[in-house]
């Protein structure tokens, strides 16, 4: 069916039942050539293409903090469903394409429009290239939800969906609250950033006012690379873009997968909801109450203890014979059978040392940790040692033996980790890499370096760094790796609980314990399902010592002493804490056990 249709078709269609926009913020010139008809009313009905283009009805030039962008027109036919307008471009791996507006038809389809579009534009839309892409648009209330499939003569990197129609406001990225972004254009990433504001899940909330929240979410079924652009435009509006990546290990000339909701709530709660019911149902999260990954023993802990060991400069903080004194203390402050003791750094230098997982000599070597371990057993502490999940320096003698695991991105470039100024010289350091536990070397590395320490010494826990840092890259899916190491080694080890750094919805499936609470936006987005404790850079007690951590110092609040409504109660143990801090821990200790008496979190 031809895209010129006429007032007859449309109102044959149930496409045509639908409401009807008026094209707000576009100049005369974009919103006066539609190919379709117009409803009585003068407004451009559904099934209507408008022939915009990237800089249609944006503020230009841009009014607050921008991204990088074109400097010109990029053309972007775009289609009229309910209160939105939607077109689609598509990135291979050398250039960036749109709709062909003389190639694209739209059909009725059910009480939806399926757009179809038979070849591309490009460079401006100066030339054209082969190419089909194809999207059903349904209604979601007087809003829509849609997938894209779409395939090239080359292989096809991501795609996006450009969306017009939705007001400005105040944005809570994945679960986490609102913040008022002014006039700045904003990017949200998931699950990492990618130059933006990272989410644990592929969802945005836009507040416009008192009972009038609306929520853009990918409907993903598997964890893949997602990125929401948003950019002020006339009329208190946004021209949003939504981008889904092909997974980069199939490197693949057709893309699918893409599935996207926008909606309208009037109600914040109502506007978290069915993204999350989603998310629990994509990736079969099991509730906290009957998961099976957490030991019984881990249901009674009230405390944390993080007892901070060497610094990246070789300095100690406390070595294992000091660490045993201060757990011989606490034990007289509460029954130790409720306190879990995180070991940062145990194994010597703070990152330097990862993937050399062996105790360090200066700190006591093995006879002065297995000391620690077995007397802190003996009064009933459990023991977390930390791990690099996810980093490597390539100047230890061992990195050959896995230098294959090192992450290639997307186009097939070195993920490197270098990210922290490690010896403060102003400047970041570049000998770490990012590992991809996808690969077989680096997982069998990471699997044996935990058994050993639990086989050896007999500790409760492994702690995985930057566990949720997965990169979309060439070599594999992130988290399906992570999964098999933790599932072999919980069938290993069933007593011994997995714990990460931070997380994003489909990891929450793997391990039940993180170091942040994501969501304090919607909580029962991650309490529901996991449980956290203060990330190990939290400032301790005194001058706010962040530890080994590259923090340096924090403000130490003693009026919340470490304690909030989702956190596990944690004390951050550095070089004077014990020795001149006791006070304030003692006193953060008898609040977690109150708290724990109130039983404040279901």
């Amino acid at each position: 069916m031809s895209s010129e249709f006429s007032r007859r078709d449309l109102l044959k269609g149930a496409a045509a039942t639908a409401t009807y926009i008026a094209v707000d913020g576009l100049p005369a010139s974009a919103s006066a050539s539609p190919v379709a008809a117009e409803t009585e009313e003068g407004k451009p009905a559904n099934g209507t293409i408008l022939a915009l283009n990237c800089t249609s009805g944006v503020i230009l030039p841009p009014p607050g903090r921008s991204l990088q962008k074109f400097s010109f027109d990029f053309p972007e036919p775009s289609v009229v469903f309910n209160k939105l307008l939607i077109s689609f471009r598509l990135y291979t791996f050398e250039n960036t394409y749109g709709l062909d507006r003389e190639q694209m038809t739209v059909t009725p389809e059910g009480d939806g429009l399926l757009v179809e579009c038979s070849g591309f534009t490009y460079a401006g839309g100066q030339l054209k290239a082969p190419g089909k892409l194809r999207s059903h648009i349904r209604p979601n209330g007087d809003y829509a939800e849609w997938d894209v499939v779409a395939e090239m003569e080359q292989p096809i990197k991501s795609v996006t969906t450009i969306v017009r129609g939705l007001p400005r406001g105040k944005i809570a990225p994945g679960s986490a609250g609102f913040f008022d972004p002014k006039e700045n254009e904003i990017l949200l990433g998931y699950p990492w950033g990618n130059g933006g504001l990272s989410t644990d899940t592929p969802l945005a909330i836009i507040e416009a006012g008192q009972q009038d929240y609306y929520y853009l979410s990918s409907l993903n079924e598997e964890v893949r690379a997602n990125r929401m652009y948003f950019e002020p435009a006339e009329n208190n509006r946004y021209r949003i873009e939504l981008i889904y990546e092909n997974p980069g290990w199939r490197h693949s000339n057709r893309l699918e997968g893409a599935r996207w909701r926008v909606g309208h709530a009037a109600a914040a709660e109502a506007a978290y909801r069915p993204h999350f019911e989603h998310v629990q149902r994509a990736f079969n999260i099991p509730d906290w109450n009957t998961r099976p990954d957490v030991p019984s023993w881990f249901r009674q802990i009230e405390l944390f203890v993080s007892i901070h060991g060497m610094d990246w400069t070789g300095y100690v903080f406390n070595d294992f014979a000091k660490a045993l004194r201060t757990l011989q203390w606490v034990a007289t402050k509460i029954d130790p059978h409720k306190v879990m003791v995180f070991l940062p750094a145990w194994n010597g230098r703070y990152y330097w040392e990862y993937s050399i997982y062996k105790v360090d000599e200066r700190m006591g070597g093995d006879a002065g940790f297995r000391k620690l371990i077995d007397e802190g057993h003996k009064l009933g502490f459990r023991f977390l040692p930390m791990y690099g999940l996810q980093a490597a320096n390539t100047h230890l003698d061992v990195y050959p033996q896995f230098a294959d695991a090192s992450t290639r991105a997307i186009d097939d470039n070195s993920f490197y980790l270098a990210w922290v100024d490690w010896d403060n010289d102003r400047h970041k350091e570049g000998w770490g890499r990012f590992m991809n536990i996808a690969v077989e070397s680096w997982q069998n590395w990471m699997y044996d370096s935990i058994s050993y320490l639990i086989e050896t010494f007999g500790v409760d826990g492994y702690f995985l760094d930057i566990a949720g840092g997965w990169v979309n890259n060439t070599q594999g899916d992130m988290l399906e790796g992570l999964r098999t190491m933790v599932t072999r080694l919980r069938a290993k080890y069933p007593n011994v609980i997995a714990t990460g750094e931070f997380t994003y919805d489909a990891l929450m499936s793997v391990i039940p314990l993180y170091q942040i609470f994501p969501s304090w936006g919607y909580p029962p987005a991650f309490q529901r399902y996991c449980r956290a404790f203060s990330h190990l850079s939290h400032p301790a007690p005194g001058r706010g010592s962040t530890g080994v951590h590259e923090a340096g110092f924090l403000h130490f609040n003693p009026k919340t002493l470490g304690l909030d409504k989702y956190n596990i109660p944690t004390i951050t143990v550095v070089d004077d804490t014990f020795d001149r801090h006791r006070d304030i821990m003692a006193e953060i200790i008898e609040r977690a056990k109150q708290r724990a008496a109130r039983k404040p979190i279901a």
